[in-house]
């Protein structure tokens, strides 16, 4: 017995052949079939039958064209100058949808300006809230040398929080040349860059910067000198000379500085011993003071000695 290939074809489904191995399937209900109106059959449209809908290849040849202009944008630094003018896309994107920052609270400042924190947290207009880098934010913070810690915090919609704990500056240290603004302890916090710490005490020589403390008190006892002494000079890790604002030198003793800077304050109030025409006083020598006269002063005491010892004589 011989049977047909539609004698073998599931109920519903119709196939006629095409002359070779391949065959055509349709639907049992097409207009072919002769049975009324289509049925869906529910299956899936091939991969080959979307690349041929009207439209698709121009789809594809200007996502094609798009990607080679943005490749050559990037090669040819036309990206480059979009960001750094107008933000990167994803930014811009996230100002539309209102997550641009709109704010920025800073606390715990004293010495540190605005303009030396957001440059040093490198944010700017172009950033939005939605992807900052908070902690690459806080990294270059960090690096700011009057910054003891720093903490960054996104406040949504659009507002940034940046609250610091700052180091203090105590003094002023020159060495070889150069300043540096330390800390209580002697750290040294940054290089003098401006004038807003000319008003620290100031140190000089080797070691000085770790005895604050001691120079501290040298001030203390000085009283109402403390505003005409203009530096303190370590001297051979052993003793301290001050310098005073018209020039003099007073060079105090290695034991009980205090009490050597409080007879200085003393001859001052009694005798105006700082407005002589000297260029040091010397309290190294315990209970005494030598006084160092200008080369004037010194020719001129030595012309008045000489004419004194001549009248004697002549007398």
């Amino acid at each position: 017995m011989s049977f047909s290939k539609s004698a073998l074809a599931p109920a519903g489904l119709a196939y006629a052949s095409t002359g070779g191995a391949s065959w055509e399937r349709r639907d049992a209900a097409s207009p072919r079939s002769g049975r009324g109106a289509p049925v869906e059959t529910g299956e899936t449209r091939s991969f080959g039958t979307r690349l041929r809908r009207p439209g698709f290849g121009l789809f594809l040849t200007l996502a094609f064209l798009g990607a080679v202009g943005l490749y050559g944008a990037v090669r040819g630094g036309e990206y480059a100058q979009f960001v750094a003018a107008y933000g990167a896309p994803r930014d811009l994107a996230a100002k539309a949808f209102g997550f641009g920052i709109k704010g920025i609270t800073i606390t715990g400042t004293q010495e540190l300006k605005e303009e030396e924190i957001l440059s040093g947290a490198g944010i700017g207009p172009n950033n939005s809230l939605l992807f900052l880098d908070v902690a690459s934010v806080r990294e270059r913070l960090a690096k700011i040398a009057l910054v003891k810690s720093v903490s960054v915090s996104k406040l949504f919609p659009n507002r940034l929080l940046i609250e610091i704990d700052e180091r203090q500056p105590f003094a002023l240290w020159q060495k070889d040349g150069e300043v540096q603004v330390v800390a209580r302890d002697g750290t040294p916090i940054d290089w003098l860059r401006d004038d807003r710490f000319f008003h620290l005490p100031l140190v000089t020589g080797e070691g000085a910067n770790e005895h604050l403390a001691e120079y501290l008190s040298i001030l203390e006892a000085a009283g109402d000198l403390r505003d005409e002494i203009r530096a303190g000079i370590y001297v051979a890790k052993r003793r301290w000379t001050l310098t005073m604002r018209n020039g003099i030198e007073v060079l105090l003793p290695e034991t009980d500085p205090k009490a050597a800077v409080e007879s200085l304050a003393f001859l001052q109030r009694q005798s105006r011993v700082l407005d002589k025409d000297v260029i040091s006083l010397d309290f190294r020598q315990q209970g005494r003071m030598v006084a160092h006269l200008s080369a004037e002063a010194a020719a001129a005491r030595q012309e008045l000695l000489a004419h004194k010892s001549s009248k004697k004589k002549g007398g």
